[in-house]
């Protein structure tokens, strides 16, 4: 479909799953176009957020957090390990688990990455003001909350 033709439609016509998933592909297409200079893409951007967010995190937690299953976390950090962004050292009250940490590399590359979010964010909604952008916020919070609890819901019952 055409962009003159998605303005001309109205917004009922579509299941709010599918503006969601079309903002989400939209919003990942950005990223990896602008995270190129950074040598990363969006996806090892998501394993460096959880690293900073809480450092010394092992890869099993990562796959957990990110939703993403153990083989893919483990390539994505391989990758961001060989791009010197990241450092595992053997956890010493598991032995058999490594604790993984951001590098100043790492960090540098986490600084860059926030500067384009806020860049997409400002173009996206510099035509509705903070009152709206707020009321948005908390509507899509909401909404991943009672997601997040129905998938939960659907994995306790298997």
């Amino acid at each position: 479909m055409s962009l003159e033709r998605f303005k001309e439609m109205d917004a009922l016509e579509f299941p709010l799953g599918k503006l969601i998933t079309m903002i989400a592909r939209g919003h990942s297409f950005y990223l990896n176009h602008r995270l190129e200079d950074l040598n990363i893409n969006a996806s090892q951007l998501h394993s460096l957020f959880e690293i900073k967010c809480s450092n010394g995190l092992n890869q099993d937690e990562i796959a957990k957090r990110c939703n993403l299953d153990k083989g893919s976390v483990a390539r994505s950090l391989r990758k961001l390990e060989e791009k010197e962004l990241i450092v595992k050292e053997i956890d010493e009250n598991n032995r058999r688990q490594n604790k993984i940490s951001l590098t100043s590399k790492g960090e540098y590359v986490i600084e860059e990455s926030l500067k384009i979010l806020d860049d997409w964010e400002n173009e996206i909604f510099k035509e509705i003001d903070e009152d709206e952008k707020r009321v948005l916020q908390e509507f899509l919070k909401d909404t991943v909350i009672k997601t997040i609890t129905l998938n939960l819901e659907l994995k306790n019952k298997k």
